[in-house]
Order: C-alpha cells, then structure tokens, then sequence
C-alpha cells in the first residue's frame, strides 16, 4: 500500500466514521481490508482505493464497516455492570418510582453483548420487575447489527465474561451455538446510527452506554459528541464510558459521579437546555417508537 493510497483511506474513514488513524496504522487498514479487496476479486489495497475513488457508495460502506467493527464480549470489564447494580439502578428506581419506566441508549453496540448485558442486569435486578425498560442499541455496521438481532453465539463467545448461571438461566444450546431467549432480545431495539450525525430524534435517555468507541475519534469529534450525548440525557441521567476514555479535561457538559469510576452526570451548572430533550420522558418515548 503506497502512501498516498492510506492517506486517501484515513481520509474517507475520517470523514465517513470518526475513525482518526495514526500514521503508523497501515497494518491495521491492511489486516481488515485485504481480505475485503480478495473476496470482491481486487488483487490489493491499491486496486481497492482506485474503485473507491470512482465513487462506489456500497464499497464505501462495507470498507468503513470493515474498519470499524470492533471486539466486544458479555459484561465487558465488569465494573461498569457492578456500577448498574449497586448505584445506578437503585438510585433511578427511587427518580423514576412515580414512572416506572427508564430507557436506556447502548451506543456502538457492535454484535450485541453490551445491550444484552445490559438487559440481563435489569432482568436480574429485582425492583424493576413490571418496569417498563427499553434500551435502544445503534452501531454504525448494519452486519453486525443483523448479529445482534438473532442473538446467537459460539461457545467462545458466551465463555467470554457471561456468568454460568447466566448462560443456563438466559440461552439454549442448538449444537455448538447458543441463543438468547426471546425475552431477553425483545427488550432490545436496533437502529443503524452513525454517531457523528445528529442522533436527537432517538429522544432523551436515562442512561447512556458509550464505551471503547470514543478512542478512535479527535479530541474536536469527541467533544462535539459529548455535547450531543448531554442534550439527551436526563439531567440526572448517567453516561457510562470505557476504562479509556473521560470527558475529563475535554468538556464541561458531565461531571465524574461520585465514587463511580468511569460515569458521569450532566454539568447541572451549564445552561439550561431546550428542544426535545426537554420533553417529558414517556412524551419522547411515544414519539420515538
């Protein structure tokens, strides 16, 4: 792969999806787009980007979803699912006693493991049963979203952080694959969602999963999003982000919660907000479904 041929793909990747390559990520691009340039019958990297620069919409995409779709597995790092159920969760039934209803937004979910976390945790979580819990999951790869939706996975991958008791209580084996159950997938709605677009229309959340993806943008992408992210959050909603990533230092609109490594709460001292994500949350709810 010649220079100018990385520099025209960390250009479209850039623009496309956030993605900001170093310049000494060429093994990167080559590992995932290689295989991509063979199965459509290109030779090379060099022959990929001369069919890109035709203006190919559909090769476009599958090169952005090739480089964007990222490991992830059940209750990735723990702490963050610990947090839901010791502080989050008993902190937003005692808010929301008089609703008895919370949505909940897992950005970049890729094959689906973080929202079914997610949704194992309420299900396990005893005061919320009768609740009405939605939780919307958005990736960019609408492949890995398709994934999402069947809820089926190897023996590798339900090994991967899922608990035993989880596994039986949640999944049936078909040979050497398990599937979740239908009630658990059913809690579940998938969107296609490019975060560098605007994602107001999703509606106001009162909690925000966003983890391991904002690594990959700029500092300006990243502060830009975070914005966003707080037009939508209630304004004592919780914003929970990866083991490598903080606002801290690159915006003011959330504040570290307290003693919760990794979330964070809306700034209640910046200025009042207003559009939709004021709306009341069952009227935004209605009007997102």
């Amino acid at each position: 792969m010649t220079p100018q041929d990385y520099e025209f793909l960390r250009k479209i990747l850039k623009e496309r999806s956030g993605l900001d390559l170093s310049s000494d990520k060429q093994y990167l691009v080559e590992s995932r787009l290689i295989p991509l340039a063979r199965r459509i019958g290109l030779s090379d990297i060099g022959e990929l980007v001369q069919k890109l620069k035709v203006g190919t919409e559909p090769l476009t995409s599958e090169v952005v979803e090739a480089m964007t779709t990222n490991e992830t597995f059940f209750f990735r790092d723990k702490i963050p699912f610990d947090h839901l159920k010791e502080a989050v969760f008993p902190a937003l039934v005692q808010a929301r006693a008089s609703r008895r209803a919370l949505r909940i937004w897992c950005a970049a979910s890729s094959t689906g493991q973080e929202p079914y976390s997610i949704a194992m945790c309420v299900k396990e979580f005893a005061a919320l049963a009768g609740w009405r819990v939605e939780i919307v999951a958005t990736d960019l790869s609408q492949d890995v979203l398709e994934k999402s939706k069947a809820g089926i996975y190897s023996q590798f991958e339900v090994q991967r952080g899922l608990p035993i008791q989880l596994l039986v209580k949640y999944f049936k084996q078909t040979g050497e694959l398990w599937q979740l159950s239908a009630d658990i997938r059913g809690m579940v709605q998938h969107r296609q969602l490019n975060l560098l677009q605007d994602f107001s229309h999703l509606g106001t959340f009162d909690l925000i999963f966003c983890r391991n993806v904002l690594i990959y943008f700029d500092q300006d992408t990243k502060v830009g999003i975070f914005e966003r992210l707080s037009k939508i959050l209630e304004p004592d909603g919780v914003l929970a982000l990866g083991a490598a990533e903080s606002v801290v230092g690159l915006s003011d609109a959330f504040k570290p919660y307290p003693d919760r490594r990794g979330l964070y709460r809306p700034n209640a001292v910046r200025a009042p907000r207003t559009g939709s994500a004021a709306m009341p949350l069952r009227a935004v709810a209605a009007a997102t479904r």
